[in-house]
């Protein structure tokens, strides 16, 4: 069935370029429908910056992009209405409790009001946080609050689940934790899923296919299985990252680095502050 749909997500010559450092350069990659891809690839990889370009909050330099079919650069609305979206950055508000900020987030997706509270309940149930949905949400632990995260992102339904690092931190039974619930709801709604991540083996674990960045391009795509077939019968996923990584970021690299990702959070918050 999902060959008779277009792509989830179909990049075709991405370049994003911060004055003459080049954060994404000549990105083509498609996400099938329904599948789980892992975007891996050192800091500095230009990860966020495409992440961010995918759910439309950084606008289209160079290259086309379509999600489900929609164009990025006409069609933004039913696009944003398509996809759910957990950024590195927190996006909980602490002073109000786990199920205002799940309410908040349904607004902002334009959930409408006669469905409202019964998206927010369902998602508070799929992600375990029904009982504390009462609580402050400042009061919640950090596996917890990531959970919170991804019921804000699961209110709309949406077709594209983009979770940007959304297990940093957090210790293995919290990270297990997160995973159970996404697949859960991916399983129940055929959510196509994308996540970046630093854990190899939660790559290894959870996705169809990954895609390896390294300075703004896209080094490797497939699965794991056949990524590490290519390196020798005993190789980890980590191999493959090291081999296509090699970590060997040059100081202007870094540099670049520091610089995009200060802008993306400058950015964050300026979105947030316009929505509040």
């Amino acid at each position: 069935m999902s060959e008779l749909l277009p792509p989830a997500i179909d990049c075709q010559h991405l370049t994003h370029r911060y004055g003459k450092f080049t954060a994404v350069d000549d990105v083509t990659l498609q996400v099938r429908p329904g599948e789980t891809m892992g975007l891996l690839g050192p800091n500095g990889a230009g990860k966020t910056t495409l992440v961010r370009m995918l759910t439309t909050l950084t606008p289209i330099q160079q290259g086309q992009l379509r999600i489900f079919g929609l164009d990025s650069r006409h069609q933004t609305v039913d696009i944003r209405s398509n996809i759910g979206y957990v950024p590195q950055q927190l996006s909980i508000e602490p002073a109000l409790t786990g199920k205002q900020n799940v309410e908040w987030f349904a607004r902002l997706y334009g959930v409408p009001r006669a469905q409202r509270a019964e998206r927010v309940e369902h998602a508070l149930v799929a992600m375990e946080l029904l009982d504390v949905a009462n609580r402050l949400a400042g009061t919640y632990s950090g596996g917890m609050v990531r959970r919170l995260e991804v019921a804000q992102a699961l209110v709309n339904r949406p077709s594209l689940l983009v979770l940007d690092e959304p297990t940093v931190g957090l210790d293995p039974i919290a990270r297990e934790g997160v995973w159970n619930q996404v697949q859960s709801m991916q399983a129940q709604f055929g959510m196509t899923v994308l996540l970046t991540t630093h854990y190899m083996e939660e790559a290894d674990a959870l996705c169809d296919r990954v895609a390896l960045m390294h300075r703004g391009e896209l080094r490797a795509v497939g699965t794991p299985a056949k990524l590490k077939s290519t390196l020798s019968p005993a190789a980890t996923l980590e191999d493959v990252f090291r081999h296509y990584a090699a970590s060997d970021l040059s100081p202007q690299t870094e540099s670049s680095a520091a610089s995009e990702s200060l802008r993306e959070i400058r950015s964050s918050r300026k979105v947030a502050r316009r929505a509040g």
